[in-house]
């Protein structure tokens, strides 16, 4: 799609988004009237097939293909470009990440290898207690020999973390120093840095797979800033996160870990930003679908707000302290294959995924997949009011259909219909189970804490690729209407360009130590012991604006999310308090897009 836009006073903004299949750009146009909130207009799209064992080069064609779509527009007057790619969670799930060696130490009382991920753990004696206070003094030595031993058997990245870290950081930089002795061509993650909250095992998790994915985000971010630079881009470049904001490329660089799960974030955003203009999406619960040719991402809103995760971010069974959407992720997808198992038993023999092989036959592949059987059965119910699309060359669709169907005594029609009914099946059974793991706990959205008993959706959004084939089906499967907006098939790439800057900050105060952290920062400040809840959340909230800047991010709007104040008695049994203040950059999105230019 194509539409011109010559006004010079609008700032250009790029959206990319490198998905499992394709990887889609966006190119919109961002102009704001007096006392009014930002609008932005589609000015091009672009799509291209994702090459996963090259990403930048994805970036680079999918950045060629824009230019082509918008021959008038100067890249250079582009302002802001944000990123959303799926480079980390592939390597995880592909087992392509770096080999991590963790150094813990836990102090007395608690077995820390109960807790610990991989093969290569240093348990270091000593520790600090939950205040922060040394209890025995680290011992260093025993990390020395294990660096160089780690670093002769393939280690690439070393994960420090203590329990009580946050409290005080002296242990952790200990052991980093220790390690950046011993073996300096190994990357060090410390974990007081990832986050401020005293959960020990997420902790721990948290920071081995920031030091899992550190190099090869580096390395992605690099090319992808070659690739700009390439195509006469100078903007800013932010990197979209799990929890549906956006961070710049230098804070992105230090908590990769942060944008692991930016794909599902990037269609919650793009969602949101289509159907802003929706009563259904402002009011009331509705559910996000997300099918690509690799997999189904699903979300849930609440009065126009998606869902937040409690618990923080799964990887690989692990819970971790990163903030994250609420989502469930299936391998469900327009390209996922057709397998048919005669001798399971089943009442249905034809099951559709996890596995992808290449594009549908309707694009050029080689084997029968979930789009195929769409346009099987979509072509031979066609009707000149029907609702149900085709895509590609349907009869190479066909042709690939009837040949899988008849290795099995089965009908080209009947195999394409119990595809698609395993499919929808397991869409429907995956967005119960995301409904009944949210109503599990009080519901947080993105927004607020919001005051409900239960979330049940009653409408759901439909995006990506195959969402014209499939809409129809899919309603009645879910048993509620279902609706694809405008632009649908680059609805991540639109998310990922309007995303808002976010950030979150912790701060800790110890009135009896006269000591105030913020573990992100490394800062250890001394205070009064008359130092209060007001002062501690200005200056978290003052911290916070400084680190954005420091990243060339200005005008940042900070809201205080907690804070706590819990009187204690401090080492000589007098009376203190222990004040903890998180803030965080306001979410949301920059601007509303238009539904056509």
């Amino acid at each position: 799609m194509h539409y011109e836009a010559e006004i010079m006073s609008e700032t250009f903004v790029l959206g990319i988004d490198a998905g499992g299949t394709h990887t889609d750009a966006v190119l919109l146009a961002c102009s704001a009237a007096a006392g009014d909130a930002a609008q932005a207009s589609l000015v091009a799209s672009a799509k291209v097939r994702t090459r996963h064992d090259d990403l930048p080069r994805s970036v680079r064609e999918v950045l060629e293909a824009l230019g082509r779509a918008a021959p008038h527009c100067d890249f250079g007057r582009i302002s802001r470009v944000t990123l959303g790619a799926t480079l980390a969670v592939n390597a995880l799930v592909q087992n392509r990440a770096d080999r991590v060696g963790l150094a813990v130490s836990a102090g007395p009382g608690l077995d820390a290898r109960r807790f610990t991920l991989g093969r290569h753990v240093c348990v270091v004696p000593g520790g600090l207690d939950h205040r922060g206070v040394e209890v025995s003094p680290l011992r260093t030595w025993v990390l020395h020999e294990t660096a160089v031993a780690w670093q002769n058997e393939g280690v690439a990245a070393v994960a420090c973390v203590g329990k009580f870290s946050p409290r005080n950081a002296a242990h952790e930089q200990a052991m980093a120093e220790a390690v950046r002795h011993a073996a300096p061509h190994l990357s060090v993650t410390e974990g007081h840095r990832l986050s401020g909250r005293l959960n020990f095992p997420r902790r721990l998790a948290t920071a081995y797979f920031n030091a899992a994915v550190a190099r090869l985000h580096g390395e992605f971010l690099d090319a992808v800033e070659a690739a700009l630079a390439a195509a006469g881009i100078r903007a800013s470049v932010r990197l979209l996160k799990a929890d549906g904001g956006a961070v710049p490329l230098e804070l992105s660089r230090r908590e990769p870990v942060q944008s692991i799960l930016s794909g599902p974030a990037a269609s919650v955003m793009g969602v949101l930003a289509l159907c802003h203009q929706s009563a259904v999406m402002r009011q009331g619960c509705s559910l996000l679908l997300d099918m690509g040719g690799t997999t189904t991402d699903m979300a849930l809103f609440v009065d126009g707000s998606p869902v937040v995760d409690r618990d923080g971010m799964l990887l690989e069974g692990r819970r971790t302290l990163v903030r994250a959407l609420a989502t469930v992720s299936i391998g469900v997808g327009g390209d996922s294959l057709i397998t048919v198992d005669a001798d399971s038993g089943a009442l249905s023999p034809v099951k559709v995924g996890p596995l992808r092989d290449g594009p549908a036959m309707a694009f050029g592949g080689t084997q029968p997949t979930l789009l195929d059987a769409l346009n099987v059965l979509n072509s031979s119910a066609a009707t000149a009011d029907s609702a149900d699309a085709v895509a590609g060359n349907v009869d190479a669709s066909a042709s690939g259909i009837a040949a899988l169907a008849s290795r099995h005594g089965l009908s080209a029609h009947d195999l394409a219909q119990m595809a698609v009914d395993d499919a929808l099946q397991q869409v429907a059974d995956a967005a119960a189970t995301l409904t009944e793991g949210v109503n599990a706990r009080p519901i947080y959205t993105l927004a607020a804490l919001k005051a409900l008993r239960e979330a049940r959706p009653a409408h759901a959004w439909l995006v990506g690729g195959p969402a014209g084939c499939v809409a129809r089906r899919l309603s009645q499967a879910l048993g509620m209407p279902v609706q694809t907006p405008p632009h649908a098939d680059v609805a991540n790439a639109v998310g990922a360009a309007l995303t808002l800057p976010t950030d979150a900050l912790e701060l800790y105060a110890d009135t009896g130590r006269c000591v105030l952290t913020v573990p992100a920062l490394d800062i250890s400040e001394r205070i009064g012991k008359s130092y209060g809840l007001n002062e501690a959340r200005q200056r978290a909230c003052d911290l916070l604006r400084q680190r954005l800047e420091a990243a060339g991010e200005k005008g940042a709007r900070v809201e205080v999310t907690e804070a706590d104040i819990f009187a204690t008695l401090d080492d000589a049994g007098f009376g203190s308090r222990d004040i903890r203040v998180v803030c965080q950059v306001v979410p949301g999105l920059s601007a509303r897009l238009d539904p056509v230019r």
